[in-house]
């Protein structure tokens, strides 16, 4: 398994990690045994890196988690976030990023995951009601402890991120990106690159989309909460979907599947870029890991670009109250 480096601060990770949230929420037909074997295999795989989160299943994904890495401790690199709150029963209560609770929130995923330290802490969203500089004074009091190796913040506007590195290091922002969703290329990657801060994408597979597998909002189930993100609802589906025919059609090309072309061309975005595409199934978990041997030339990503230039995907890539806390 290749590696590369986040940040500047000593971080070196699998070239790829597992996102694990779809093994305890949001996405439909959960199967823990799987989920297990899923991540094993990752890790018989190479794969060192893996994401989570306290809201995942409101700290069930924490707990997964941490059963199944406590036996390879030494080399697995488990990074998880706090700051969105939600209710014993998966209640949204808004966003948290004060220092006390900063606190609180670590001693629990620690509790919840069996570990010892977090290798990689986020803060999940920005509280706008609390100054960065308190929270990640709060963060960076966790390292002093012992209690975290690094800190990372996701879906942080440029000024924010620059506020909070002052304060303390941040190794890795963790933001939406993949070929329909490339909004961090204005702003964000300039402003991490410049900052030594490596990259984290989330939903490079823009959460399936981009695999195919998805042909009519039927083949979501009732309670995934994608039938609720604009660009799985009504016109826009059809005209990302012919998106994705054309990646289907660039991918037979490669003799590639559509989800190993879209990864791969994340990879190509850089070296300090490290996407946690996720998936619950071991047989998804090698498709993604095969696009770390497709190569992309110039020509190649001169005609991916050409059918998905920056805002070429329909619809928002949330709802609009879930866009109020992204990028600020």
């Amino acid at each position: 398994m290749k590696t590369r480096k986040l940040g500047r601060q000593g971080l070196e990770v699998s070239i790829m990690g597992l996102g694990c949230m779809g093994m305890s929420d949001f996405y439909a037909g959960r199967d823990e045994t799987e989920s297990i074997a899923t991540i094993n295999l990752a890790l018989d795989r190479g794969v060192t890196f893996l994401d989570t989160a306290d809201m995942y299943g409101v700290g069930a994904n924490e707990n997964l988690v941490g059963r199944v890495v406590r036996d390879r401790r030494e080399w697995v690199i488990v990074a998880t976030k706090f700051g969105i709150v939600r209710g014993p029963n998966g209640d949204a209560r808004g966003i948290n990023g004060r220092p006390d609770y900063v606190r609180q929130a670590c001693d629990a995923s620690l509790r919840r995951t069996g570990l010892d330290i977090i290798d990689l802490y986020y803060q999940h969203r920005v509280d706008p009601d609390v100054p960065i500089e308190e929270t990640v004074g709060a963060m960076g009091d966790l390292v002093a402890a012992g209690k975290v190796r690094y800190l990372g913040l996701s879906e942080a506007a440029p000024d924010t991120i620059r506020r909070a590195h002052a304060v303390h290091p941040i190794t890795a922002l963790q933001t939406e990106y993949s070929l329909w969703t490339r909004d961090p290329e204005d702003a964000i990657l300039p402003t991490v690159r410049e900052l030594g801060i490596g990259f984290v994408p989330y939903s490079p597979l823009g959460r399936g989309f981009l695999t195919g597998q998805i042909r009519t909002p039927d083949d979501l189930a009732d309670d995934d909460t994608r039938r609720n993100h604009p660009r799985f609802q009504g016109e826009a589906f059809q005209r990302n979907l012919d998106l994705v025919r054309e990646i289907g059609t660039m991918a037979a090309d490669k003799g590639c599947t559509p989800a190993q072309l879209a990864l791969a061309w994340v990879l190509a975005q850089g070296e300090d870029i490290v996407p946690i595409p996720g998936t619950k199934r071991r047989t998804y978990l090698e498709e993604n890991l095969g696009a770390i041997d497709v190569k992309l030339d110039a020509a190649d990503l001169a005609r991916i670009d050409a059918v998905l230039p920056p805002g070429a995907a329909s619809g928002m890539r949330y709802p609009t109250a879930t866009m109020a806390s992204v990028n600020r």
